[in-house]
């Protein structure tokens, strides 16, 4: 999945859980989402927003390791915002 150069808006995503993962550096948002999905049913969203720059390769590597789906990542000046649908 490519990066996304903007990300203003989830343009019809539906989140179930909205994460604030601003000034965490990692593993902490990995970490975090992680944890997370762990309370949504299968089918379940997450969005997330980070300033890390770490997640742009963290969240797709772990949504491989995982399985989960990564619906959408990109970013927005200094912000990163990322939506993983739970799989499993």
């Amino acid at each position: 999945m490519s990066v996304s150069e903007s990300v203003e808006e989830s343009e019809g995503l539906v989140s179930d859980l909205v994460l604030d993962l601003k000034g965490l550096v990692c593993p902490v948002p990995v970490v975090k989402v992680a944890n997370a999905i762990k309370g949504l049913e299968v089918g379940g969203v997450i969005e997330a927003s980070a300033t890390d720059p770490g997640v742009l390769a963290d969240i797709p590597a772990w949504c491989h390791a995982t399985g989960h789906e990564l619906l959408r990542i990109g970013r927005n000046g200094r912000e990163f915002a990322f939506w993983v649908k739970r799989a499993k």
